[in-house]
C-alpha cells in the first residue's frame, strides 16, 4: 500500500502527482507489462546482451 502524506492546504493535483510518482518507483507497471507475454531466457538474455553493447558503444563516445 503506498501512503502519502498531504500537508494542509496541499493541493490535490500535487497530492496526485506525488502519488503516480511513488507508483512509478515500485515497477508495478512494468511488471505488469512483462508478465502479459512469455518471453523465453535466451531472448531475454540477447535483449539484455545488445542493450548492454549498445550502452558500452555510447560511453564510448562519450570519452572521444
Amino acid at each position: 500500500m503506498i501512503i502519502i502524506p498531504v500537508k494542509s492546504g496541499e493541493s490535490i493535483e500535487r497530492a496526485l502527482k506525488k502519488y503516480k510518482r511513488k507508483y512509478e518507483k515500485t515497477g508495478v507497471v512494468k511488471e505488469i507489462r512483462t508478465r502479459q507475454q512469455y518471453d523465453k531466457p535466451s531472448r531475454i538474455n540477447r535483449e539484455q546482451r545488445l542493450k548492454a553493447i549498445y550502452v558500452q558503444q555510447l560511453r564510448d563516445k562519450a570519452e572521444i
